[in-house]
């Protein structure tokens, strides 16, 4: 290598190390006042310039003289998270300039502010057909095991000759215990055509597992299908479900008109198990996604007791812009023993975030916000009410 190459090298190795540091050493802002249900906080805390340089860049002079990027990354978001002794810890989808997914692990003693591993999960496939993998949720079960499930995408075997877009989505299953070890067990066996977005429940149901499902009819479109479901099987060895029971319906000109889905595992408080789950409707600009919650019975987490109106957090200012523009994704959330929660979210298949609250604030919210009267007619009349309501309470009239 001549002296000009080596400074090159050195010129620029020092340059993006440093521009690195500053990123990943960056301390965030909770925004206030917030809107009494969550907080923001000012900047993502995952995003594609956070993920190591070793993950893209050969340090070797000799074979990358010019310290070019070789292993791009497009996007970091869709994590799923947990808590484990005072560590949290997210399993993001990190998606490579090739469109390839894969699960890293990152880590914080807060909460807020994470690093990676220092390598990404090296996760077997179910089979050579299995192209791409997204989309993790963790769920700590009783039987001591932590399950991650996830969309196992691959080419659909019955596409016409020349069709290189038609899919399959199935669900994967993983486990491991400590986050570093995964063992693969087989995907979901189900009669639906596409599932993604299942969860499974933290704890045993009459002896069985539960699982939040979402069939749909086709890859993006749900068809006839949609709705957040509740399935059991016997075993997650080898999971099978025969039977799907409506838990959440999609609904005409609400948040979740297109498609709903499952979101974190829900979570357990002494007023129901509480879902934060992602509603998706039909614009001019294309479909918008949104987060929206609901409370099911705390002895049977099949049955919904508690169902707000309209959306829970939905993208915003930068939010809306990115690779799928006009989105709001969770797949985790994690709830600290004094009762904070915090609810990780990415925002338009770009970035991950987090959105602070309270298990007293959200149930809050599910049981006191006014359900959906599904007509402008009855929103109206409910807004009114309220006016009226103030109006009296403040002394004086509208």
């Amino acid at each position: 290598m001549s002296n000009v190459q080596h400074g090159v090298f050195g010129a620029r190795l020092a340059a993006v190390e440093a521009g690195h540091r500053v990123v990943v050493s960056r301390r965030n802002q909770r925004i206030e006042p917030g809107n009494g249900v969550f907080w923001r906080y000012r900047d993502p805390i995952l995003t594609a310039d956070h993920v190591p340089l070793t993950w893209r860049y050969d340090f070797d002079p000799a074979t990358n003289p010019g310290f070019a990027e070789r292993l791009g990354i497009n996007a970091v978001f869709n994590a799923g998270a947990i808590k484990i002794g005072r560590r949290y810890s997210v399993v993001c989808r990190v998606e490579g300039t090739d469109r390839k997914s894969f699960f890293a692990v990152a880590d914080s003693e807060d909460g807020i502010h994470f690093a990676f591993r220092a390598e990404p999960i090296d996760l077997s496939p179910a089979d050579d057909a299995e192209t791409n993998v997204y989309d993790m949720r963790l769920t700590a079960h009783e039987d001591g095991w932590i399950y991650g499930l996830y969309c196992a995408e691959r080419k659909d075997p019955e596409a016409p000759m020349g069709d290189t877009v038609t899919a399959q989505a199935r669900c994967g299953i993983a486990r491991t215990r400590d986050l570093e070890t995964w063992q693969r067990l087989p995907d979901l066996a189900t009669r639906s055509s596409h599932q993604r977005n299942v969860v499974l429940h933290p704890e045993f149901v009459s002896g069985r597992y539960l699982l939040y499902t979402r069939p749909q009819d086709g890859f993006i479109d749900a068809g006839r299908g949609g709705g957040i479901c509740t399935a059991f099987t016997s075993t997650m060895e080898g999971a099978t479900i025969v039977e799907e029971q409506l838990l959440d319906a999609r609904t005409y000109h609400t948040v979740k008109e297109a498609k709903n889905g499952a979101g974190a595992p829900p979570l357990k408080t002494k007023a129901g198990w509480l879902h934060i789950a992602h509603g998706v409707r039909n614009t001019a600009a294309g479909l918008r996604y949104v987060l929206y919650a609901f409370l099911c019975d705390p002895n049977d987490p099949r049955h919904v007791i508690g169902a707000p109106g309209g959306y829970w957090l939905a993208p915003q200012d930068d939010e809306r812009v990115g690779d799928v523009s006009n989105v709001a994704f969770s797949n985790g959330a994690i709830v600290d023993d004094d009762g904070r929660v915090l609810v990780y979210y990415a925002s338009s298949d770009t970035r991950l975030h987090v959105a602070e609250t309270s298990v007293e604030r959200l149930v809050d919210y599910v049981l006191h916000t006014p359900h959906d009267g599904l007509t402008s007619a009855a929103s109206v009349r409910t807004r009114l009410a309220l006016i009226r309501r103030n109006a009296a309470y403040l002394g004086r009239t509208p």
